[in-house]
């Protein structure tokens, strides 16, 4: 199968444009030069032609552009522009670009090397990376787009590489190329003086001055991970234009430009929904339970502080406790036996850590015990019946379902003690339930496979021995860098395609540490962690493996909400889990992820809440009457206007100002932060105290095919272009910066163009077309935290169509009673319904179908609400409403500001039949 990659993605689009923005005014150059190396000043016998990036914009511009991209972006703005420096004059910025896990990271900075090169004409890419999961992933996606990105670019000549140490010719190779060149490598291949890289050759060249030459933009991968002394200095030896940091858990926001954290990607339905399946052992006080929660200085002893089970006079407690070494928690306890063998034989404050006598070793942040095998079968038991559900749902729209499980120790799921049977506990217990769970009548031909052919694990792993004794012993690993890692991670990185394969049995994934960074796989619908010292990795990091969108057996993302959910199957509860998982959302972005992680146990069947006919719902009929009819749409506007428009604009230099030649400008102010009640920066004022300006020598830059272009970015023809460059008179701008000069024509026309085409729809009903009231009759299975009211908190009696029937896990109702709901989308639409319940004059409203799309120029769109309303004396009023945040059109999206005004204008062929059409954010705005 072959991934379909999506190019129109409105999010991953603004990351992209937010960095070209950034060096906006950035002239196109010849970047051919003369690649010549010297040691003291002295010229030594090599050079050759090369190509290198030529960044002209001064620091004092490209602080503007950060701020003018922050500002449009909604970011705080910075003060002043974040830069390393090195030895002899080097200084670049660092750009910080956050997105979410699974939103498409890769994806995005590899998109902005192509447009990059697009704009500007840079050529020289490097990307660094932590790990050698992360490089095998990025090399994965370079292969697997780079189809993609050649019928997108119009198949530039681009060629990219993993660094190879024993290969050196592939640093001169992308010195020397007039073609795009990507070099993938890891931070640990150039780090230390003796690295290869780093390495005088025979010649009395280092290879990594190859790199260094070409004066490279350095897309820096998970950069949290390079805050060290070590590896900044190890990048500022790279010598880069400027660097692009791409993560979603940033340490620190170095010029940040563009953000989409996991909030916005959460509710936007970029990523998975998250359900949590949470399983406890109550009053589970049958192995050695320990909490170490740090050390404590008392009198100069140190002390540690731990939390264990102890006998009391009305049974066993949790109990926090101070102990010192040579303490025996036997006799902390209160004597319970199974204690014995811990008494504290070493504290280390500097590693974080208590030692016990029998051996066991307890990390600050750990938890020992309190995770018995019967609550870890249960979890291994509920994730394969969650997995075959989702297959049985999923199997006939041929999407392939993975579940993943984190294990602390290889021995549990391998045995090499037993060469007869190398099943640890964990695949022994998988396959008894496999086995259960496959016979069931309902899963009959879910999964056609036998249990020992679906589950496998990926550890590292140790050969030894030669040809009939050779043999391959999987080890416990840690994150690494060794070659045992990256034959391991390669192998997993490569295989990526096949586990989606519905041919391909393996569909149960058992790993120890080697899935949990750099590996994901889109199809992972469950997620469930087996840890018997509790010893968890960050929640986020946790569900990370499993958030991206999945894809069907044709490489097809899904866009299914009701398809697109990560069961999490957890060794706590569910509200545990929430609040850790917030807290870490919280922590490492200041947002708020309240309330948006679901519950899988708390759900509803949604359905209509009386047969579909005039006798029980005549407001229903009445208003579906009069807003059901299909239209089309035609786009009339004369070319001539979008001409005369484009060249108005043009010639009003406040609106389009003139083109200047590259410069370098300093310019002092006194700034003062404008902040919203969130005390978030959204403006700056400052009051310039001097400045000065130097200008860039005059140069020839090339002029790139005008016409060619402009149609590549717009719909237009030549004569349309011909005429708008003739009438502006600005075509001599060209020839002082022909980008600047490009951009800001298409800017100017793309502007006048949208204005035109909204002005310009017009819709006219298809004769005998409209929209069937079955669309109604459509049953969901939904959460209860997802309608209005809350359980039942309140009532709608008749005035819309639905009710909640909620339901367990197996579907079956659960006594609770049937209540009239509204199936909402989003707090702003909850609180909509709860006006319109609450306001008398409304009686009777209704969220429209999913299908019930309107036909714009740039795509299908699906209004809110329909409401009837009824003031006391008048007549009924009938309302199609869109509920959004703001009634600021300014305020909205381009895009979502363009399709209501095509909704308004659908809506308008309907007057007669009184029907209005209100743009709202509470049911107040209908009046």
């Amino acid at each position: 199968m072959k991934i379909k990659f999506e190019s129109n993605q409105d999010y991953q689009l603004q990351a992209v444009q937010s960095v070209v923005n950034l060096i906006e005014g950035q002239a196109l150059a010849d970047s051919k030069f003369e690649i010549s190396f010297s040691r003291n000043g002295k010229s030594i016998a090599f050079s050759e032609k090369g190509v290198s990036n030529n960044m002209m914009l001064s620091e004092a511009n490209l602080l503007k552009n950060v701020q003018a991209v922050q500002q449009a972006n909604g970011i705080a703005l910075s003060d002043k522009l974040e830069v390393l420096k090195g030895d002899k004059g080097i200084w670049f910025p660092n750009f910080t670009v956050e997105m979410e896990t699974g939103t498409g990271k890769t994806y995005t900075y590899l998109r902005t090397i192509y447009e990059l090169n697009e704009v500007y004409g840079f050529k020289k890419f490097v990307i660094v990376v932590p790990s050698i999961a992360i490089r095998e992933g990025v090399v994965k996606n370079l292969q697997i787009t780079h189809d993609h990105f050649q019928d997108l670019y119009k198949n530039p000549a681009v060629n990219f590489v993993m660094y190879d140490s024993k290969n050196k010719s592939t640093l001169r190779n992308f010195a020397v190329s007039d073609a795009i060149q990507i070099l993938v490598i890891n931070i640990d291949s150039f780090t230390k003086d003796n690295n290869i890289i780093n390495t005088m050759s025979e010649k009395g060249i280092k290879p990594i001055e190859f790199i260094q030459a070409t004066n490279p933009i350095v897309i820096i991968d998970e950069p949290q991970n390079f805050e060290t002394e070590v590896r900044r200095q190890a990048i500022i030896n790279l010598n880069p234009a400027f660097t692009l940091r791409y993560s979603a858990t940033h340490k620190n926001l170095y010029n940040l430009v563009y953000s989409l954290n996991p909030v916005q990607a959460y509710d936007l339905g970029l990523v998975k929904q998250i359900e949590v399946d949470g399983i406890t052992s109550d009053n589970n006080y049958n192995s050695a339970f320990i909490q170490y929660k740090g050390v404590t200085n008392e009198k100069a002893n140190y002390k540690a502080k731990i939390v264990i089970h102890v006998n009391d006079k009305n049974g066993v407690v949790q109990k926090e406790i101070k102990a010192k070494v040579g303490d025996d928690l036997y006799e902390l306890s209160n004597k319970r036996d199974i204690y014995q063998g811990y008494t504290i034989t070493g504290i280390s404050r500097q590693d974080e850590y208590i030692e016990f006598d029998n051996g066991i070793v307890v990390t600050e942040g750990q938890t020992q015990g309190g995770m018995t095998d019967d609550v870890m079968k249960f979890q291994i038991e509920r994730t394969i019946r969650h997995h075959f559900a989702k297959a049985r749902k999923l199997k006939s729209k041929r999407i392939k379902v993975l579940s993943l499980f984190f294990i602390d120790r290889v021995a549990n799921y391998r045995n090499y003690d037993n060469p007869e049977d190398m099943r640890g506990k964990f695949a022994v217990w998988f396959e008894e339930a496999f086995n259960r769970i496959q016979a069931l009548p309902v899963n009959k031909d879910v999964i056609p496979y036998d249990r020992k052919q679906v589950h496998n694990g990926y550890f590292s792993s140790d050969k030894t021995g030669k040809g009939a004794v050779k043999k391959e012993i999987w080890i416990d690993s840690k994150e690494g860098n060794t070659k045992k890692d990256d034959e391991t991670f390669k192998l997993i990185m490569q295989e990526k395609e096949r586990l989606l394969s519905m041919d391909e049995p393996l569909q149960f994934i058992f790993s120890h540490s080697a899935l949990r960074e750099g590996w994901d796989n889109p199809n992972v619908f469950q997620i469930c962690t087996l840890n018997e010292t509790k010893s968890e990795m960050k929640k986020r990091q946790e569900i990370g493996r499993g958030l991206r969108l999945p894809v069907n057996s044709d490489g097809v993302r899904i866009q299914d909400k009701n398809i697109n959910i990560l069961t999490v199957i957890a060794n706590e509860t569910y509200e545990d889990f929430s609040k850790a998982l917030q807290t870490e959302i919280q922590t490492e972005t200041s947002v708020d992820f309240s309330g948006r992680i679901k519950n899988t146990r708390e759900k509803a069947r949604v359905s209509l809440s009386k047969e579909l006919t005039i006798e029980n719902y005549p407001l229903l009929f009445d208003i579906w009457e009069r807003i059901k009819y299909r239209t089309t749409y035609s786009v009339e506007f004369e070319t001539k206007k979008l001409i005369s428009k484009t060249i108005e604009e043009l010639q009003d230099f406040n609106l389009v100002p003139k083109v200047k030649q590259p410069i370098l400008e300093s310019r002092t102010a006194r700034l003062e932060f404008i902040k919203d009640k969130e005390d978030n920066v959204i403006a700056l004022e400052g009051t310039l105290q001097d400045s000065a300006m130097t200008r860039i020598e005059a140069a020839d830059y090339p002029i790139p095919d005008i016409y060619a272009y402009i149609q590549n970015k717009l719909n237009i023809t030549r004569s349309t272009i011909y005429q708008i460059l003739k009438g502006s008179n600005r075509l001599d701008e060209l020839n002082i910066n022909p980008q600047m000069f490009l951009d800001s024509l298409i800017a100017a026309i793309q502007r006048n163009l949208n204005a035109l085409l909204v002005e310009g729809v017009k819709y006219k009903a298809i004769n005998g077309s409209a929209y069937e009231m079955t669309l109604l009759n459509n049953e969901e299975v939904t959460y209860l935290s997802s309608l209005f009211p809350k359980k039942n908190n309140q009532k709608l009696s008749d005035k819309t169509i639905y009710k909640a029937t909620p339901i367990d896990e197996t579907g079956q109702p659960t006594g609770i009673d049937d209540f009239i709901c509204v199936n909402t989308d989003s707090d702003i639409e909850c609180d909509f319904a709860e006006g319109c319940n609450a306001d008398e004059n409304v009686k009777f409203f209704f969220k429209l179908p999913k299908k019930f799309k309107i036909p714009t120029p740039i795509g299908n769109y699906n209004p809110d609400w329909a409401v009837v309303l009824e003031e006391e004396g008048k007549s009924k009023v009938y309302f199609v409403a869109e509920t959004k945040g703001t009634r600021d059109w300014q305020a909205l999206r381009p895009s979502e500001a363009m399709k209501i005004k095509c909704g308004e204008k659908h809506f308008e062929l309907f007057k007669d039949k009184n029907i209005e059409y209100k743009l709202a954010i509470t049911a107040k705005d209908l009046y």
